[in-house]
C-alpha cells in the first residue's frame, strides 16, 4: 500500500511532458486541443467516390481548434491528434453542414434576380433581414419565377476527409 502512495506522489510531481509522453505524445509535440493554431492537408469525398476538394501539394489549411472554423464532426474526430497524424474521418450530415431542408428552397419573381443570374448553377449573394450573408444557388428557371435553394450545397451529404495533420502550436500562454 505505501509502495502505491509513492507511485501516485510521484506522477502528481512529475512534470507536464512526462505525463503526455506516457501518453504516447512524442514530447516536445503539441496536441489538438482548444486554442492551439492546426494546419493541415486534407481531401474530401463523398460517399460515391466524388472528390470535393483536396488540398494536398497547396497551401495547408490553417484552423483554430475548439473556434468552430470547421466541421463539428472534423474538429471533434481531430481532438487530441499531434503532428504527422494521419486519420480518416467519416462526418454525417448532422455534424457536417446539416440535413437538407426543404424549407430553405424558395421561389421568387425572376424579376428580383439579376438576368445574368437566371441560369441553373449560378450562385447568387443576398442579405437576411439579420444582415447575415446568404448565398443561394439557382436550381431552376421557371416562365415567370427562379427557384432558390438556400441549403449548402454539402448539406444532407455524408463527409469523407482524409487528413495529415502538419503542424500543431500550442494556445497561447494566459
Amino acid at each position: 500500500m505505501r509502495w502505491m502512495v509513492a507511485v501516485v506522489i510521484c506522477l502528481c510531481c512529475m512534470p507536464t511532458h512526462a505525463v503526455v509522453a506516457a501518453d504516447n505524445v512524442p514530447t516536445g509535440s503539441s496536441q489538438v486541443k482548444d486554442g492551439a493554431q492546426v494546419s493541415l492537408e486534407y481531401t474530401l469525398t463523398l460517399e460515391n467516390k466524388t472528390v470535393v476538394e483536396s488540398n494536398i501539394g497547396k497551401e495547408p489549411m490553417a484552423y483554430r481548434q475548439g473556434a468552430h472554423e470547421i466541421v463539428p464532426g472534423l474538429e471533434r474526430a481531430l481532438d487530441g491528434l499531434v503532428k504527422g497524424d494521419k486519420k480518416h474521418v467519416v462526418v454525417k450530415p448532422a455534424d457536417g453542414y446539416g440535413e437538407w431542408d426543404a424549407k430553405a428552397v424558395q421561389e421568387v419573381k425572376k424579376s428580383v434576380i439579376p438576368e445574368a443570374a437566371r441560369k441553373v448553377g449560378a450562385q447568387l449573394e443576398a442579405k437576411s433581414p439579420d444582415g447575415d450573408s446568404l448565398f443561394p444557388r439557382v436550381t431552376e428557371v421557371k416562365d415567370e419565377t427562379v427557384v432558390l435553394d438556400f441549403n449548402h450545397p454539402l448539406a444532407g451529404k455524408t463527409l469523407i476527409f482524409d487528413v495529415t495533420i502538419l503542424d500543431v502550436k500550442p494556445p497561447p500562454s494566459r
